[in-house]
């Protein structure tokens, strides 16, 4: 099983780099296979080091929020 997480794009440079915010953890991912086009403040799900989709900024909050309590509470 693959896991994605949703983060919010913070930078995008000249290469199709972005740099997402997940929860605090920046991490750099490739915009080149991503489904719909995003811009600076755009969520996405990545993995991989790839952005795969664009999601909602209402969803990948509940996400992020879920992914934070199963952490907190070791639910697996």
């Amino acid at each position: 099983m693959c896991l994605g997480f949703p983060g919010r794009i913070i930078s995008i440079d000249e290469d199709n780099i972005a740099i997402i915010d997940i929860s605090g953890t920046r991490r750099e991912v490739c915009l080149d296979i991503v489904d719909e086009d995003v811009s600076i403040g755009d969520y996405v799900i990545s993995h991989a080091g790839y952005a795969i989709h664009k999601i909602d900024e209402a969803l990948a909050l509940e996400k992020l929020d879920l992914l934070k309590e199963i952490i907190e509470k070791e639910i697996y």
